[in-house]
């Protein structure tokens, strides 16, 4: 072999190299794409577990239980329909105190028309549904009636968190 022929060989070598690196990696190091079939189902079961834990919560005023399913730093958001933006799980905390008031009763909730999408990654969920809480201050209806509620779930250390939140009320 000449010289010539070595550095040839050497080229088509590199060139193999170079096409089948790309294909090898997407092989070696390809993300999942999307859950399908029991593990879908068993996520979306989780996911509606913790938006039922969001708001049932209350009727045991079960703080532990609403703290594991909000995101528990700055990045939370929530923005309610009296024109109120949460910002942060500190200043979600603030309200506590109005919830756990003897003032406040939870007398029931009901979720409809729930619909729940889960990213192709599996790690992010979004939903949206029509609540109604039902509630009252001083023996006074304080409800929420028709509410939209939408939200944006984070997959955290195998545990579904609720990152955002949108309550609104139609327009008549």
């Amino acid at each position: 072999m000449t010289m010539n022929d070595n550095k040839l060989l050497t080229m088509k070598k590199f060139s193999v190299i170079l096409i089948l690196l790309p294909i090898i990696t997407a092989a070696c190091c390809k993300e999942k794409t999307h859950l399908s079939g029991p593990e879908y189902d068993k996520e979306k079961q989780l996911i509606e577990k913790t938006i039922h834990s969001c708001i049932g919560w209350a009727g045991k005023k079960d703080l532990e239980l609403l703290h594991s399913v909000i995101a528990n730093d700055s990045a939370y958001l929530e923005v309610d329909p009296e024109n109120r933006v949460v910002r942060g799980f500190e200043d979600f905390r603030r309200a506590e105190k109005t919830w756990m008031s003897p003032d406040f009763q939870a007398v029931r909730y009901e979720i409809r028309d729930l619909n729940i999408n889960i990213s192709q990654s599996g790690n992010v969920a979004w939903w949206f549904c029509m609540l109604d809480d039902i509630n009252t201050w001083q023996g006074n209806p304080a409800s929420w009636l028709n509410t939209r509620w939408t939200g944006v779930m984070e997959k955290r250390a195998g545990k579904w968190v609720i990152v955002q939140m949108h309550f609104s009320f139609a327009k008549e």
